[in-house]
């Protein structure tokens, strides 16, 4: 069953082609474009390297956060046109589960954290065992120093992931010998990872309503809370 992936919930554009245990294609990049300007395109140029058509597809897989807001929305909202259009399954695939997947080594703890501006991430702590990927921390918003203080407690190496890997990268080298930096390649958000859960999701029998599905958002945005404030304000 040919999974197409999606993964925009950073500056990191990422589109990904998955049969079953195979990783066919994937196209991933950081440039200056926004995901309006390259994400479809990126999508046909994967079909083409894959030699396929988008009748062909089963399902599509997408990241949905947390994460950037502008980025969910455009991946999401292609998700969504995709799985309508051609009449597929649509997977929500949780941005910080796909991030521990990617880098989902026995023997250690994964903790995916993505800037969540103004000092704060988005963060989560997961652990491989023989059972799969298991999440022991819920994902949540907190101050990087706070999480970097609870992850250096720990009694064992935690391999920290996302883009908080690498705007706090200083603070983490110097919090304890504990943490660990993986390599930039297993850093980054990937469709690829969102793609293999997708295909596990979909096994289990999950379905996402392609009307209702909205992006994990954990907070609020800024132009929501300035909306409140000028609501308030005027009121």
């Amino acid at each position: 069953m040919p999974v197409l992936a999606l993964e925009t919930s950073t500056l990191v554009s990422s589109v990904a082609l998955v049969i079953e245990e195979s990783l066919v294609a994937e196209i991933t990049l950081q440039t200056k474009l926004t995901h309006s300007e390259r994400l479809m395109p990126h999508i046909s140029t994967i079909l083409e390297m894959a030699d396929m058509t988008p009748k062909e597809i089963s399902a599509v897989a997408v990241s949905i956060g947390p994460g950037s807001f502008t980025g969910l929305r455009i991946g999401l909202s292609t998700a969504k046109a995709l799985a309508y259009a051609l009449q597929i399954p649509v997977i929500g695939v949780p941005t910080l589960n796909a991030l521990a997947y990617g880098c989902s080594l026995p023997g250690i703890y994964l903790s995916p954290m993505l800037d969540a501006q103004k000092g704060n991430v988005y963060q989560a702590v997961f652990e491989q065992t023989k059972a799969g990927l298991q999440q022991i921390k819920d994902t949540r918003v907190i101050a990087c120093s706070t999480a970097l203080e609870e992850l250096a407690a720990l009694n064992r190496p935690v391999a920290v992931l996302g883009e908080g890997a690498i705007l706090y990268r200083r603070e983490i080298a110097a919090f304890g010998e504990n943490l660990i930096l993986p390599p930039q390649h297993l850093v980054i958000p990937r469709a690829g990872s969102v793609g293999f859960l997708g295909q596990q999701m979909l096994a289990q029998g999950v379905r996402h309503d392609v009307m209702t599905m909205e992006p994990l958002y954990i907070r609020r945005s800024e132009a929501e809370v300035l909306w409140e404030k000028r609501q308030g304000t005027q009121s």
